[in-house]
């Protein structure tokens, strides 16, 4: 029996989901069908929901999203992962767009739409470039603000756990526990 599945995404965890999962209930997917996802849309790397999800889907399934940049943001990502649920027979459905991939003209919207989704995010990155360059001239540019707490690296080496075990637990890479750990050693203090 074909099934309905809804997936949901939003970029961080800060964001919620809740908007998206309402409008996939309104569209008939039932809640148990409903797969959510706090990730970034800029590649597939890193989504796991979405690849269970491709995973379980069979012949005759749909795929419902509220917009297509929900899938991907990447022409690339979003045909990939079109052709692969294609392959399997399963549809793509948008609650917000007119979107098909079971009809002729959904499937030429659909294609227009993940055109405009990576212009507009490559328009982003160019506006973000442009606003960092203007504060550095400023000089109140400052970069990201810091996500890893360089004292947590520091007191985990003093009580003798090694890069491995200390990038394991903090979930950072190895290369970044090096890297400050060579501060602390640079340091005039």
């Amino acid at each position: 029996m074909p099934r309905t599945f809804g997936y949901a995404r939003v970029s961080t965890q800060a964001q919620d989901l809740t908007a998206q999962r309402n409008a996939l209930l309104k569209a008939g997917v039932k809640d148990e069908l409903v797969f959510e996802e706090k990730a970034s849309g800029a590649s597939r790397k890193g989504r796991a929901v979405l690849a269970r999800l491709i995973a379980l889907a069979e012949a005759g399934d749909t795929l419902v999203v509220t917009r297509i940049d929900r899938l991907a943001r990447s022409l690339l990502d979003l045909q990939q992962i079109v052709q692969e649920l294609k392959l399997k027979d399963v549809a793509v459905k948008a609650t917000e767009q007119p979107v098909d991939t079971a009809t002729p003209f959904g499937k030429v919207f659909f294609d227009m739409l993940g055109v405009f989704a990576e212009f507009e995010t490559n328009i982003r990155r160019e506006r973000q470039a442009e606003g960092i360059a203007i504060a550095k001239q400023k000089g109140v540019y400052r970069g990201r603000v810091a996500t890893i707490s360089r004292d947590a690296v520091r007191a985990a080496a003093e009580r003798g756990d090694g890069p491995t075990k200390i990038a394991r637990e903090l979930r950072i890479s190895r290369r970044q526990v090096y890297r400050i750990l060579a501060e602390r050693r640079q340091s005039p203090v």
